[in-house]
């Protein structure tokens, strides 16, 4: 049976999406009283090539405004333009009075455009997950925009990959700046385990191994080797490894769909990666009322 990663959303997402539909439409609609209340039909076009991303988010942006959906191609898929009529493909019906129609447009293209983007790098590194063999997690990061990270973490969902932690309650972090905040990474760790309890992890970011040497010592469940060079990390997660076995391995810092593969090792347990989300290029979608002669 195919995920329903709908069934994942908070109660809480409905409201993000009226609040972008607030942004774009905070008074008059005076495109809508050109075109009025009569009914109508319009397709929602793929124009580049990608994993097909944010259908819940899509529905709900039109049902707000009264309209309804049909989707000619399921989530998830590799939409293909290359060989199509005139570079495009159909992939829903939008059915509605004309004005809301165009009340939707834009807030479900910027939507798709942006999550579909994250869902098809995704899917390009969890291809190369698979291809070359590797058993660990490549995973996002909380560098994602503001209002907007359900939707570039449920990208990486369809595409494949781990979201990571999707917020700073998710998982107790300590990166440099705490560290040297607190004085050191013992210090760090033992005030994160008297708040944070069994039930969260703790995670480290270490600069060198006596770094993580430290972490793991005072009681870290993950160590982070960041801005570590692809030879050095694998070298240092296998010699962490071999001392450590329960302890989870994370690399971070300027991995990229180009440099990932050289970052794969069996002492690695994810590779997380800023690029998931930052300078991703969009899928172009258009939404076309059927003309009327």
């Amino acid at each position: 049976m195919p995920s329903n990663y709908a069934h994942l959303l908070p109660p809480s997402w409905k409201t993000s999406v009226t609040a972008w539909l607030q942004e774009d439409i905070p008074s008059f609609d005076y495109g809508g009283f050109v075109v009025g209340d009569k009914q109508d039909e319009a397709t929602l076009w793929c124009k580049a090539s990608g994993v097909l991303a944010g259908v819940p988010f899509v529905d709900e942006i039109f049902r707000q405004v009264e309209c309804r959906v049909e989707w000619l191609v399921a989530e998830g898929e590799f939409v293909d333009v290359s060989a199509a009529p005139n570079g495009k493909v159909a992939v829903a019906r939008v059915f509605g009075q004309a004005r809301h129609l165009l009340l939707g447009e834009r807030t479900a293209l910027n939507l798709m455009a942006r999550c579909a983007g994250i869902a098809t790098r995704a899917r390009k590194l969890a291809q190369l997950k698979e291809k070359h063999g590797f058993k660990g997690a490549i995973a996002g990061t909380r560098k994602t925009t503001p209002g907007f990270r359900i939707v570039e973490k449920y990208g990486m969902l369809v595409g494949g990959v781990d979201q990571h932690r999707m917020d700073l309650s998710s998982m107790i972090m300590l990166k440099d700046n705490h560290v040297w905040s607190t004085g050191s990474i013992t210090r760090a760790v033992k005030e994160a385990r008297s708040v944070g309890g069994f039930a969260i992890k703790i995670e480290v970011e270490c600069q060198t191994i006596e770094d993580a040497e430290e972490a793991i010592a005072a009681g870290a469940d993950i160590v982070m080797l960041d801005n570590f060079d692809p030879a050095p990390l694998r070298t240092a997660a296998a010699s962490l490894k071999a001392r450590h076995p329960h302890v989870l391995i994370e690399g971070s810092g300027g991995i990229t769909e180009d440099t990932v593969v050289s970052y794969f090792s069996p002492d690695v347990d994810v590779l997380s990666m800023g690029s998931l989300t930052q300078g991703v290029p969009f899928i172009d979608y258009s939404l076309k009322i059927k003309r009327n002669a």
